[in-house]
């Protein structure tokens, strides 16, 4: 694989990233298929790998299977995704990522994190607490560079004038979803990454697996049967499904694919992650590496879900609070009384 530039760090990625969210209660807790698939992932060329503190034991699993390889890898983990029921073990705040990391470093079995990333945005939090705690990490050397995932575009710009004018260490990456099915970050997030220089790391590019041709009209499957997520069983999304299915055929590829390929031939974007859950799974999507998508067919992905529009919404994506939400629309009620 040939290794892109992660922004302006100077660090060098491979364009598919192995996600270890499936090396976990989500997926496979077996260590031994842990190890064989991430020494198969570094075997094709993959070079980054990521992870985070709430995906259960992942973090220790990976930390095994690295044994050995960790300086082959550009290692990140995330922090902020609530730990248990304590109000504290999550967010932003320096008193819960000086632990977080610790936590991090420990389960990994390693002295730093080349990427540490928030996870979710805080806004209980100021973000000058957060880059504050965080450039002490960097500068300590725990943390080589920091990243955010799911910001929206003006919280980046937010974080990026504070950054500069405290003297701050700035976010260096940031990880939105964008899939065949969502396109809505090219409208802001991607610009804005872009002109500060960041590097973008897309999770999810199958969309919850609705890209991998398993979701179809008119069948059941196991997926659609996973009632945690909604947007599975969004018809608007299975119908758009259906016309990439058929789009892929004509082009003569899986539809796995024709989703990893479309998304990592994005200017602005560094790597996407793949999260496979078996070997059977990542030699499929690691034989995407070498697909290279024309401009005919991306007119024809752009006919079906425009530039910059998207079909539906991922349920693990952070929504930002509605502007027009009661409390943030009615008066108190002191001044509703002297009206």
């Amino acid at each position: 694989m040939q290794h892109r530039p992660l922004g302006r760090t100077g660090i060098h990625v491979s364009p598919f990233a192995l996600g270890a969210m499936m090396f976990s209660s989500f997926g496979t807790t077996d260590q031994g298929e842990v190890d064989r698939m991430v020494a198969r992932a570094l075997d094709a060329g993959i070079n980054f790998v990521d992870t985070a503190d709430a995906y259960a034991e992942s973090e220790e699993l990976l930390g095994r299977a690295l044994r050995g390889r960790r300086d082959d890898v550009v290692l990140a983990s995330k922090f902020s995704r609530p730990i248990g029921d304590d109000p504290n073990a999550r967010g932003g705040s320096r008193r819960w990522i000086m632990t977080a990391v610790e936590n991090s470093l420990r389960r990994l079995q390693t002295d730093h994190l080349d990427l540490y990333q928030m996870h979710r945005p805080d806004p209980l939090t100021d973000i000058e607490e957060t880059l504050s705690a965080l450039t002490d990490l960097v500068r300590s050397g725990k943390v080589r560079a920091i990243g955010t995932s799911d910001m929206p575009a003006s919280d980046i710009v937010e974080a990026q004038w504070v950054a500069e004018r405290r003297g701050l260490e700035r976010f260096r990456a940031e990880q939105p979803h964008y899939s065949l099915l969502d396109r809505t970050i090219e409208r802001e997030v991607l610009p804005v990454a872009q002109r500060y220089g960041m590097g973008t790391v897309i999770w999810s590019p199958l969309a919850s697996g609705m890209l991998t041709g398993r979701v179809r009209r008119g069948q059941e499957s196991d997926l659609r049967r996973t009632r945690m997520f909604a947007a599975l069983r969004d018809e608007r999304r299975i119908d758009t499904v259906e016309q990439l299915i058929a789009l892929a055929e004509e082009a003569g590829m899986p539809l796995t694919h024709l989703a990893l390929s479309f998304v990592i031939a994005h200017p602005g974007v560094t790597a996407a992650l793949l999260g496979p859950r078996t070997m059977e799974q990542l030699d499929d999507l690691l034989a995407a590496a070498d697909v290279r998508l024309g401009d005919d067919l991306l007119d024809r992905v752009d006919e079906i879900v425009p530039p910059g529009t998207g079909v539906g919404q991922m349920d693990q994506e952070y929504r930002t609070p509605p502007l027009l939400s009661p409390t943030l629309r009615r008066r108190p009620a002191q001044e509703r009384a002297a009206a």
